[in-house]
């Protein structure tokens, strides 16, 4: 007979000295960032329940645990196989390599202890805790802190990358600070899973059917659908709300070609965050969820107990809600979804932040809607709010300020809030107001640390957005000139000859030595945005350390944002030449392009980032 153990394991116990593999036919690495967000939420609130600031790191044993739910794992061949249970288990590693990585500079003994969940002396050979061949190089750059490139990987080694890009933007670490080593010991001792054990691998997928096929549990979806549905009396009527329901919920799971099953909860959060969350928790230690955080993670306990504020209770109120509410919300979350995923006429700016993974925007550009607007009017409301985020987004990261989801979640209220139900024109003005009053800027403010773009240089916070940056005034130079906005193509890396950065200067300090006193001040030029373009991969490639004079000759042949350092550039396109004019734009041709020259064109990077993130756009926007 075979063994079927069930054991409750803490994530110490599950990962120490420990290594998993998952069988060929296993499906890929799936989880999507909204389910990053979510875990990471409720482990961090979950923490926060318990914690006081005069704890010490021995004081979460005391603490609540926290569930993560079951696995199981088939015994064979001395190694552990997930035969349920890969997406929790990839997904805990990338968050424990975060932590390890956090805190490997300043707590040696926390990182010894965090190192061996990952990584472990398999009888004297190196060996990572997730043993999958074929994710083994973005594992290993990961936790290294190494270079990595996952274009033309395959599906799950680039989820993985993207993941944990995921997990780094939330800036758990920044928002928990002095918290941040008893979260770790928190998450190692107090957070646990059911492993299902089984030495037989026809009884641990019979297991894993019989979990997934029967007796599963109501989501969350479900019984707010349930609680919805009860007070609806007249049958016919309940049953036509029912299907309704059903086939909002079955568009929002499918949508895009894809099966998430999680969408429709995502689409139900933000719609009640984003039209009904009155108060949020304070920001500070030991503080209680309200409105705002409930709704993120028990919507439909939330529903149910404000009820009152929310008229519902009643047949015809419920049906409204269902069949009104819930029909319109849905419709204009797709809305916002597909306008994430292609680039669309008239609402570029959703596409723009979803580029830059804000994950708040689904939520906030539902808050402005109401269920009496129609298409045109939802459309142009959707875009004006995008506007604003899109400028918002760019005027903080070129000043280094943290756009996370912990370290936006509370702007982003305030927002949902200030601009609920507004009528397009009222909306727009308030939108305006907020970008003339707001302190971050282009220009940045030395007085109070920000750099703006005289100071943007190319590190890890700032790549992602540098590349966007670049992006958008590539594009934005060549649709002045009269060619097609390609923004999209520029930022598409899934084909064998993406864009990539490439910086005018080579990385020979000796070639500039009389400019500068070190090397280092140096590579903080060389790396500064107003020194860096977009070209193809392999022409960035084929560049290298080339001096400025010859890769200006390959310049000229490439997207006018680059062709614009070449004097040939002004002679043989007046229609670009033209529209710097026009513009006032300060480009400028070069035959060497040294420290001064470079001082230009940040004037010219600075002059083109206000054009292209101007708030004028909002009324463009709403036109």
């Amino acid at each position: 007979m075979p063994t079927i153990t069930p054991h409750y394991r803490s994530v110490r116990e599950l990962l120490q000295s420990k290594f998993f593999a998952i069988d060929d036919f296993q499906r890929e690495y799936k989880w999507e960032k909204e389910n990053i967000d979510e875990l990471l939420t409720d482990l961090r609130d979950k923490f926060l329940s318990s914690y006081q600031p005069d704890h010490l790191t021995s004081d979460v044993s005391a603490y609540e645990d926290y569930f993560l739910g079951s696995i199981i794992v088939s015994k064979r061949n001395a190694k552990n196989y997930l035969v349920d249970g890969q997406q929790r288990v990839t997904s805990l590693t990338l968050l424990l390599i975060y932590l390890h990585n956090a805190v490997k500079a300043t707590d040696d003994l926390l990182t010894s202890s965090l190192k061996p969940l990952i990584f472990s002396n398999d009888n004297g050979v190196p060996k990572f805790n997730l043993d999958i061949p074929e994710r083994l190089s973005v594992i290993k750059s990961l936790f290294s802190g190494q270079e990595f490139s996952p274009d033309g990987k395959d599906e799950s080694v680039q989820t993985i990358y993207a993941r944990y890009e995921d997990i780094q933007n939330k800036e758990l670490a920044d928002e928990l600070g002095d918290a941040l080593p008893s979260f770790c010991y928190w998450l190692m001792n107090k957070v646990g899973l059911i492993e299902i054990a089984t030495d037989n691998d026809n009884y641990a997928y019979t297991i894993f059917e019989t979990m997934n096929d029967r007796g599963k549990p109501l989501s969350p979806v479900d019984m707010l659908k349930a609680s919805l549905l009860a007070p609806i009396e007249d049958s016919d009527q309940r049953r036509n709300a029912n299907q309704i329901w059903k086939k909002q919920v079955l568009d929002l799971i499918t949508w895009g070609g894809d099966h998430e099953p999680e969408r429709d909860s995502a689409c139900i959060k933000a719609w009640l965050r984003a039209q009904h969350a009155e108060t949020s928790r304070e920001r500070k230690a030991g503080a209680t969820d309200k409105d705002w955080e409930l709704i993120g993670s028990t919507f439909h306990r939330w529903v149910r107990d404000n009820d009152t504020h929310l008229t519902l209770g009643t047949q015809s109120a419920n049906l409204e809600f269902i069949t009104t509410h819930f029909t319109f919300f849905a419709k204009a979350y797709q809305l916002v979804l597909n306008a994430s995923r292609i680039y669309t006429k008239g609402l570029e700016a959703v596409f723009y932040n979803a580029h830059n993974a804000f994950t708040w925007q689904s939520t906030v550009l539902l808050a402005s809607l109401c269920v009496t607007d129609d298409d045109a009017t939802v459309r142009r409301k959707i875009a004006v709010t995008a506007t604003y985020l899109d400028i918002w987004l760019m005027r903080r990261v070129v000043n280094y300020i943290r756009v996370g989801y912990s370290s936006t979640a509370y702007a982003m209220f305030v927002l949902c809030r200030d601009i609920r139900r507004k009528p397009l024109h009222e909306l727009v003005a308030i939108l305006n107001d907020k970008l003339a009053n707001d302190d971050a800027t282009f220009d940045g403010s030395p007085s109070r640390g920000r750099i703006g773009i005289m100071g943007l240089g190319l590190n890890q916070f700032s790549r992602r957005y540098i590349y966007h940056l670049l992006a958008r005034l590539t594009a934005y130079t060549e649709a002045g000139g009269g060619e097609h906005n390609l923004f999209d193509k520029y930022i598409d890396r899934s084909h064998s000859n993406p864009l990539d950065i490439e910086h005018i200067w080579p990385s020979r300090y000796s070639d500039y030595s009389n400019e500068f006193e070190s090397e280092q001040e140096f590579q903080y030029w060389r790396n500064h945005v107003a020194g860096l373009l977009l070209l193809p991969a392999d022409v960035n490639r084929s560049l290298q350390d080339k001096p400025f004079t010859y890769k200006n000759s390959v310049y000229v042949s490439q997207n006018w944002y680059a062709a614009s350092l070449n004097m040939n550039t002004y002679q043989h396109k007046p229609q670009f030449k033209a529209f710097c004019e026009s513009k006032s734009l300060p480009f400028k041709p070069y035959e060497d392009f040294g420290k001064k020259q470079q001082q230009e064109r940040r004037e010219l990077v600075l002059a083109l980032a206000k054009q292209v993130w101007s708030p004028n756009r909002l009324e463009e926007a709403a036109s």
